[in-house]
């Protein structure tokens, strides 16, 4: 490995894995949607003070530990952090593979101030494509079942009676709109059919918004307020899936709603 030898942090672009400011957020929004539970309250805000240290250069920073204590006590939270607490979320955000963080050195051989380089989030959540039209769903399925009957020899009594109860099956695995349970709001379940026209998809959409929303319902935001949030970014997150800026839709809606119901109920954490 390199040695590195601390100098403006401009010099340090060439570790920079990110576009634009933008970019760097929504990766680090994304990363939180499947890993915030990962860890506690004062290590999450240490967390996000590092983050705010790359603005200059997207993703990557040379702030000292010191620096950063002490930015969360004036920013975010008045009783502080250890330096042991920052250790222990430095090592989670490295075993979880958004963080690298490279030693530096003076001129004078002595150690310096860490380089925190912030790396591309890469979810283990099954991506799910992009919505077709029906004009191209139609012409994929023509051609799956094309090379089904090419590919797929003669089969048995037995084997078609097989395959008979699997396409049973795969068709009550893939229930449309109308199935959806309930519990999920009318508004919700008929702006998100638009895209994707699958019940146990629709509630799972659903699951995210109460997951993220159950400690705080009826004692910051209301029913109304919950669901007003949740299409809002359902809504997000569907303009940039139509831009391809997003592989991982779920994922990314989480993020974006975990952002605005954080921002609706602890502005002094997400500021």
């Amino acid at each position: 490995m390199e040695n590195l030898f601390m100098a403006n942090i401009q010099s340090f672009k060439k570790y920079s894995q990110f576009k634009s400011l933008k970019d760097f957020n929504n990766n680090i929004e994304m990363f939180l949607a499947e890993h915030k539970k990962d860890f506690t309250k004062t290590e999450y805000m240490l967390f996000r003070r590092l983050t705010k240290y790359c603005a200059n250069v997207k993703g990557v920073a040379t702030a000292s530990i010191k620096a950063i204590l002490e930015g969360i006590k004036i920013k975010d939270c008045a009783a502080g952090a250890s330096e042991s607490t920052f250790h222990r979320m430095k090592r989670k955000a490295i075993k979880l593979g958004i963080l690298e963080v490279r030693q530096t050195k003076r001129t004078n051989g002595s150690q310096s101030t860490n380089l925190w380089i912030f790396k591309r989030f890469v979810s283990d959540s099954t991506t799910i494509d992009t919505p077709k039209t029906e004009g191209e769903q139609v012409e994929q399925a023509s051609q799956k079942e094309k090379d089904f009957r090419q590919l797929t020899p003669l089969k048995t009594s037995n084997s078609f009676k097989t395959n008979k109860q699997n396409n049973i099956n795969k068709r009550i695995d893939t229930l449309d709109y109308t199935y959806v349970s309930d519990y999920v709001p009318k508004e919700f379940r008929n702006l998100v059919k638009c895209f994707f026209d699958d019940a146990r998809l629709i509630e799972e959409y659903w699951r995210m918004v109460r997951i993220d929303t159950y400690r705080i319902r009826n004692i910051w935001l209301d029913d109304e307020e919950i669901l007003h949030t949740a299409i809002h970014s359902f809504k997000q997150m569907i303009n940039k899936l139509k831009k391809g800026k997003v592989h991982n839709p779920i994922a990314y809606f989480k993020g974006v709603l975990n952002k605005q119901i954080s921002k609706a109920y602890c502005p002094d954490l997400c500021g």
